[in-house]
């Protein structure tokens, strides 16, 4: 644009308060720039966010949406991902995806059954919590919808906390997965602290220490196994990087204390991974990490090969792991009934060219 160095960092100051902070859709909205420099703005850039092509509002008030992405070459029809967000009465959360996919093959999860396609750019990652931001009326001056539940009132946020725990492997997009981070972290613009902010890997163990150091938000660990034997199975990952090495990146992760413990997810398997002495050998193996435990029912999906484990038995686990000294939560299954939940996420495009598949065989 030929502007001198000074007015340059000015106007990015401006537009970065308008889009991150303000949620602007278009420069033609950023009034205290000039009219000239806003259609000169307009004529060199576009402010470009996912499109939103599928909302479902669960019974609970969990909300997926289906974004359908930029197309980022002539080759590329749209990607898709989906994105959640969880209604609760002290907070909100949106779980958001890093790549379209996932490499991983975990055989409890729906999204592993869809092969990757790319990962996401750090303006796909933050463009989820833009989107959502917009449609829950959580920036200044925006109405809240009335067609589902968001508990915040006005003037409190609808989005306070942010889990990447949607489709892909977080650890593998590392680069874009921290610059958006960054910028939604940023005091000026969206500023949502790194405290909530939380990043689930199955376990790349080397990536895990640079995150920590680099970046530093709450780290997740996807467990849901305490055998290498079954956890080969039910996180090929681990072949690569076993639980003895995935557990000391763990205790070596930068910041990690018992103000800010690591949360190591466990999915309920019925008569798979569920019994008293894996709870015993959960305990064994967290021994001086500062950790919380979510115990979580498995979700069902078409052609899951597990079942969830009955209420009796996710208790008993619970309460040994507890009375160990760990907190550990049964998480609430949300948005069940429009496959929202933990392990159900896979895009709609996904799912019809399977449908297809099986009406032609």
């Amino acid at each position: 644009l030929g502007l001198p160095e000074r007015e340059i960092r000015m106007r990015v100051a401006q537009i970065w308060h308008w889009v991150y902070f303000r949620g602007a859709r278009d420069f033609s909205e950023m009034l205290n720039v000039s009219k000239a420099m806003r259609v000169q703005l307009t004529e060199a850039f576009a402010l470009r966010l996912p499109e939103i092509v599928e909302e479902q509002i669960s019974v609970d008030g969990t909300r997926k949406w289906l974004l359908r992405l930029q197309p980022v070459d002539a080759f590329d029809k749209g990607a898709e991902v989906e994105c959640v967000y969880i209604p609760e009465s002290d907070r909100g959360t949106l779980c958001v995806s890093s790549q379209v996919g996932c490499t991983l093959n975990c055989s409890f999860c729906h999204t592993g059954t869809q092969r990757l396609v790319r990962n996401l750019t750090t303006a796909e990652i933050v463009g989820q919590l833009l989107v959502a931001r917009q449609r829950l009326g959580d920036f200044p001056d925006r109405e809240r919808p009335t067609d589902g539940l968001v508990p915040a009132g006005e003037g409190v946020r609808a989005i306070s906390n942010i889990v990447f725990m949607g489709m892909g492997e977080p650890l593998y997009n590392l680069d874009n997965v921290m610059a958006a981070i960054e910028i939604m972290a940023d005091g000026d613009g969206l500023a949502l602290s790194k405290r909530r902010i939380t990043v689930s890997t199955s376990g790349v163990v080397p990536q895990i220490e640079r995150l920590g150091a680099e970046c530093g938000p709450a780290l997740a660990i996807s467990l849901h196994a305490v055998r290498d034997e079954l956890r080969n199975e039910l996180v090929p990952l681990n072949r690569k990087y076993p639980l003895k090495e995935l557990l000391q990146a763990c205790r070596d992760y930068p910041g990690a204390s018992n103000a800010r413990r690591i949360t190591f997810e466990y999915v309920m398997l019925k008569g798979v991974n569920d019994s008293p002495a894996d709870a015993r050998e959960l305990v064994r193996l967290l021994k001086g990490l500062p950790a919380k435990i979510n115990l979580i029912p498995f979700n069902p999906w078409p052609g899951a090969p597990y079942e969830c484990s009955d209420w009796e038995t996710i208790e008993r686990f619970s309460d040994i792991v507890f009375n160990a000294g760990y907190a550990s939560p049964v998480r609430t299954p949300r948005g069940r009934d429009i496959f929202a939940a933990c392990g159900q996420l896979k895009s709609e495009t996904e799912k019809l060219r399977a449908s297809a598949r099986m009406a032609a065989g």
